[in-house]
């Protein structure tokens, strides 16, 4: 697999895997490939720095050190989600089921200030998402105390 750190016209930067260069560039001209945030099929390739490995083959994977270093670095992607949906239950207004039609109204009225979160149905996201409305799912995690294993 390869990583490209991949952008839009919009200036979003996200990254993409692939099987390789060839693989994305045939992705790519089927209009496979989108910007998460703002849905545009017109992405490229961005610079970005090599990675290089620095020990251990891929055969050696999840055994000893790379194991625990996983765990370790899955531990904090968690944590940090729980970190992201902790705040946003703290500091935004739950709307409940009527989520799509106050992001709408927020949209429309420019209200970036409000900040909001609530339900929706995939089809409603894909609705808001069609309109340029900007929504993110929350992590799906539990609150702060409850313990989750990590695989």
């Amino acid at each position: 697999m390869i990583v490209f750190t991949l952008s839009c016209p919009k200036e979003h930067h996200f990254e993409g895997w692939f099987r390789s260069n060839a693989d994305f560039e045939d992705q790519s001209a089927r209009g496979a490939v989108s910007c998460p945030v703002c849905r545009s099929k017109k992405v490229s390739k961005a610079l970005m720095a090599p990675n290089i490995a620095t020990g251990g083959s891929i055969t050696s994977r999840g055994k000893g050190k790379s194991d625990a270093q996983a765990q370790e670095l899955a531990t904090k992607i968690y944590d940090m989600a729980r970190d992201v949906r902790t705040h946003v239950e703290e500091n935004f207004e739950y709307v409940g089921a009527a989520f799509p039609e106050e992001a709408r109204r927020a949209h429309k009225a420019d209200d970036s200030e409000r900040g909001i979160y609530g339900e929706a149905t995939p089809q409603e996201v894909k609705e808001l998402l069609d309109e340029g409305v900007a929504i993110a799912p929350l992590p799906d995690v539990p609150a702060k105390g409850a313990k989750k294993k990590l695989n």
